[in-house]
Protein backbone atom coordinates (compact mmCIF):
# COMPACT_ATOMS: atom_id res chain seq x y z
CA UNK A 1 0.00 0.00 0.00
CA UNK A 2 1.09 3.55 -0.72
CA UNK A 3 0.17 5.96 2.08
CA UNK A 4 -1.96 8.84 0.79
CA UNK A 5 -4.75 11.12 2.05
CA UNK A 6 -7.40 8.41 1.55
CA UNK A 7 -6.04 5.80 4.00
CA UNK A 8 -4.96 8.63 6.32
CA UNK A 9 -8.60 9.67 6.55
CA UNK A 10 -10.26 6.25 6.45
CA UNK A 11 -8.00 4.35 8.87
CA UNK A 12 -9.41 6.24 11.83
CA UNK A 13 -12.95 5.50 10.65
CA UNK A 14 -12.19 1.80 10.31
CA UNK A 15 -10.67 1.56 13.78
CA UNK A 16 -13.63 3.43 15.27
CA UNK A 17 -16.07 1.03 13.60
CA UNK A 18 -14.14 -2.01 14.81
CA UNK A 19 -13.87 -0.57 18.33
CA UNK A 20 -17.64 0.02 18.37
CA UNK A 21 -18.57 -3.53 17.35
CA UNK A 22 -19.97 -5.26 20.47
CA UNK A 23 -19.44 -8.75 18.99
CA UNK A 24 -15.72 -8.56 18.11
CA UNK A 25 -13.44 -10.72 20.26
CA UNK A 26 -10.03 -10.38 18.55
CA UNK A 27 -8.67 -8.03 15.85
CA UNK A 28 -5.92 -8.72 13.29
CA UNK A 29 -4.16 -5.71 11.75
CA UNK A 30 -2.21 -6.52 8.60
CA UNK A 31 -1.48 -5.34 5.07
CA UNK A 32 -2.24 -6.67 1.62
CA UNK A 33 -0.06 -8.30 -1.03
CA UNK A 34 3.61 -8.46 -0.01
CA UNK A 35 3.93 -5.25 2.04
CA UNK A 36 2.26 -3.55 4.95
CA UNK A 37 2.96 0.00 3.78
CA UNK A 38 6.16 0.59 1.86
CA UNK A 39 5.90 4.15 0.55
CA UNK A 40 4.17 7.48 0.96
CA UNK A 41 2.77 9.74 -1.75
CA UNK A 42 4.06 12.95 -0.19
CA UNK A 43 2.90 15.15 -3.06
CA UNK A 44 -0.72 14.07 -2.58
CA UNK A 45 -0.77 15.73 0.85
CA UNK A 46 0.17 19.13 -0.61
CA UNK A 47 -2.59 21.66 -0.12
CA UNK A 48 -4.38 19.75 2.63
CA UNK A 49 -4.79 22.03 5.68
CA UNK A 50 -2.70 20.89 8.63
CA UNK A 51 -5.66 21.17 11.00
CA UNK A 52 -7.29 18.35 9.03
CA UNK A 53 -4.14 16.19 9.12
CA UNK A 54 -3.85 16.93 12.86
CA UNK A 55 -7.45 15.86 13.45
CA UNK A 56 -7.18 12.71 11.33
CA UNK A 57 -3.82 11.78 12.84
CA UNK A 58 -5.20 11.95 16.37
CA UNK A 59 -8.24 9.88 15.44
CA UNK A 60 -6.12 7.23 13.73
CA UNK A 61 -4.03 6.46 16.83
CA UNK A 62 -6.71 7.10 19.46
CA UNK A 63 -9.30 4.94 17.70
CA UNK A 64 -6.80 2.12 17.29
CA UNK A 65 -5.99 2.28 21.00
CA UNK A 66 -9.70 2.37 21.86
CA UNK A 67 -10.21 -1.17 20.53
CA UNK A 68 -10.90 -2.97 23.78
CA UNK A 69 -10.18 -6.57 22.77
CA UNK A 70 -6.79 -8.17 21.98
CA UNK A 71 -5.12 -6.98 18.77
CA UNK A 72 -2.67 -9.05 16.72
CA UNK A 73 -0.31 -7.27 14.33
CA UNK A 74 0.76 -9.28 11.28
CA UNK A 75 3.62 -7.66 9.38
CA UNK A 76 3.30 -9.29 5.99
CA UNK A 77 6.18 -7.32 4.44
CA UNK A 78 7.99 -3.96 4.57
CA UNK A 79 6.47 -1.37 6.92
CA UNK A 80 8.22 1.89 6.13
CA UNK A 81 5.23 4.20 6.71
CA UNK A 82 3.10 4.12 9.87
CA UNK A 83 4.73 0.94 11.12
CA UNK A 84 3.39 1.95 14.53
CA UNK A 85 -0.10 0.78 13.46
CA UNK A 86 0.66 -2.97 13.59
CA UNK A 87 3.25 -2.44 16.34
CA UNK A 88 0.59 -1.05 18.68
CA UNK A 89 -0.91 -4.54 18.76
CA UNK A 90 -0.60 -6.77 21.82
CA UNK A 91 1.17 -9.49 19.84
CA UNK A 92 3.17 -8.88 16.65
CA UNK A 93 4.33 -11.50 14.17
CA UNK A 94 6.42 -10.70 11.13
CA UNK A 95 7.31 -12.27 7.82
CA UNK A 96 10.97 -13.01 7.16
CA UNK A 97 10.64 -10.52 4.29
CA UNK A 98 9.42 -7.75 6.58
CA UNK A 99 11.51 -4.70 7.36
CA UNK A 100 10.63 -1.75 9.57
CA UNK A 101 11.63 1.90 9.26
CA UNK A 102 10.19 5.40 9.45
CA UNK A 103 10.62 6.77 5.94
CA UNK A 104 7.75 9.26 6.07
CA UNK A 105 9.39 11.94 8.19
CA UNK A 106 13.09 12.81 8.54
CA UNK A 107 13.99 11.39 5.13
CA UNK A 108 11.32 13.64 3.58
CA UNK A 109 12.16 16.67 5.73
CA UNK A 110 9.32 16.32 8.23
CA UNK A 111 9.76 15.99 12.03
CA UNK A 112 8.30 12.71 13.34
CA UNK A 113 5.44 13.96 15.48
CA UNK A 114 2.43 11.84 14.53
CA UNK A 115 2.86 9.07 17.07
CA UNK A 116 6.14 7.51 15.98
CA UNK A 117 7.92 9.79 18.46
CA UNK A 118 5.96 8.03 21.22
CA UNK A 119 5.91 4.38 20.18
CA UNK A 120 9.59 3.97 19.27
CA UNK A 121 11.13 5.14 22.58
CA UNK A 122 8.68 2.74 24.25
CA UNK A 123 9.78 -0.17 22.05
CA UNK A 124 13.50 0.51 21.63
CA UNK A 125 14.41 2.77 24.53
CA UNK A 126 15.13 6.48 24.08
CA UNK A 127 18.71 6.23 22.78
CA UNK A 128 18.05 3.65 20.07
CA UNK A 129 14.75 5.32 19.15
CA UNK A 130 16.35 8.72 18.53
CA UNK A 131 18.90 7.18 16.17
CA UNK A 132 16.21 5.10 14.47
CA UNK A 133 14.05 8.18 13.78
CA UNK A 134 16.84 10.67 13.04
CA UNK A 135 18.51 8.58 10.35
CA UNK A 136 15.68 6.46 8.96
CA UNK A 137 17.29 3.27 10.25
CA UNK A 138 15.86 0.10 8.73
CA UNK A 139 15.39 -2.98 10.90
CA UNK A 140 15.12 -6.45 9.39
CA UNK A 141 12.55 -8.85 10.78
CA UNK A 142 15.21 -10.74 12.71
CA UNK A 143 16.70 -7.52 14.13
CA UNK A 144 13.21 -6.50 15.23
CA UNK A 145 12.82 -9.88 16.92
CA UNK A 146 16.14 -9.53 18.76
CA UNK A 147 15.16 -6.04 19.96
CA UNK A 148 11.76 -7.20 21.20
CA UNK A 149 9.81 -5.18 18.62
CA UNK A 150 8.07 -8.30 17.27
CA UNK A 151 7.28 -11.62 18.92
CA UNK A 152 7.71 -14.13 16.09
CA UNK A 153 9.32 -14.25 12.63
CA UNK A 154 7.93 -16.71 10.10
CA UNK A 155 8.07 -17.43 6.37
CA UNK A 156 5.83 -14.94 4.58
CA UNK A 157 3.36 -17.62 3.50
CA UNK A 158 2.71 -18.57 7.13
CA UNK A 159 2.13 -15.15 8.68
CA UNK A 160 -1.62 -14.85 8.07
CA UNK A 161 -2.40 -18.42 9.09
CA UNK A 162 -0.36 -17.96 12.27
CA UNK A 163 -2.24 -14.73 13.04
CA UNK A 164 -5.54 -16.56 12.67
CA UNK A 165 -4.28 -19.41 14.83
CA UNK A 166 -3.42 -16.99 17.63
CA UNK A 167 -6.72 -15.14 17.18
CA UNK A 168 -8.76 -18.35 17.38
CA UNK A 169 -6.88 -19.38 20.50
CA UNK A 170 -7.70 -16.09 22.19
CA UNK A 171 -11.29 -16.10 20.93
CA UNK A 172 -11.98 -19.24 22.94
CA UNK A 173 -12.11 -17.00 26.02
CA UNK A 174 -15.31 -15.17 27.03
CA UNK A 175 -15.74 -11.66 25.59
CA UNK A 176 -15.68 -9.87 29.00
CA UNK A 177 -12.44 -11.65 29.84
CA UNK A 178 -10.87 -10.47 26.58
CA UNK A 179 -11.96 -6.87 27.17
CA UNK A 180 -10.56 -6.80 30.69
CA UNK A 181 -7.38 -8.48 29.44
CA UNK A 182 -6.81 -5.78 26.80
CA UNK A 183 -7.42 -3.09 29.42
CA UNK A 184 -4.98 -4.61 31.90
CA UNK A 185 -2.22 -5.14 29.34
CA UNK A 186 -2.47 -1.57 28.04
CA UNK A 187 -3.18 0.30 31.27
CA UNK A 188 0.25 1.95 31.35
CA UNK A 189 0.91 1.98 27.61
CA UNK A 190 -2.15 3.97 26.47
CA UNK A 191 -1.45 7.19 28.42
CA UNK A 192 2.20 7.05 27.35
CA UNK A 193 1.12 6.94 23.70
CA UNK A 194 -1.72 9.46 23.78
CA UNK A 195 -0.55 12.25 26.08
CA UNK A 196 2.01 13.60 23.60
CA UNK A 197 0.16 12.87 20.38
CA UNK A 198 -1.64 16.18 19.91
CA UNK A 199 1.47 18.17 20.87
CA UNK A 200 3.69 16.14 18.53
CA UNK A 201 1.33 16.63 15.60
CA UNK A 202 1.16 20.34 16.37
CA UNK A 203 4.95 20.69 16.37
CA UNK A 204 5.21 18.72 13.13
CA UNK A 205 2.74 21.13 11.55
CA UNK A 206 4.61 24.17 12.85
CA UNK A 207 7.87 22.84 11.40
CA UNK A 208 6.24 22.36 8.01
CA UNK A 209 4.77 25.86 8.08
CA UNK A 210 8.12 27.40 9.06
CA UNK A 211 9.75 25.70 6.07
CA UNK A 212 7.35 27.33 3.61
CA UNK A 213 8.70 30.30 1.65
CA UNK A 214 7.66 33.66 3.12
CA UNK A 215 5.46 36.20 1.44
CA UNK A 216 7.33 38.50 -0.98
CA UNK A 217 8.17 41.96 0.31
Amino acid sequence: MCWSPLPHREAGDVFAEVAGDPETKVVIVTGTADAFCAEVDAESFAGIPWDRIWWEGKRLINNLLSIDVPVIGALNGPAFVHAEIPLLADVVIAAETAAIADKAHMLLGTPPGDGVHLIWPYLLGPRRAKYFLLFGQELSANEALELGVVNEVLPAAEVHSRAWQLAEQLAEKPLPFLRYLREILNMQERPRLTDGLSHGLGLEGMALLSAMPGEPD
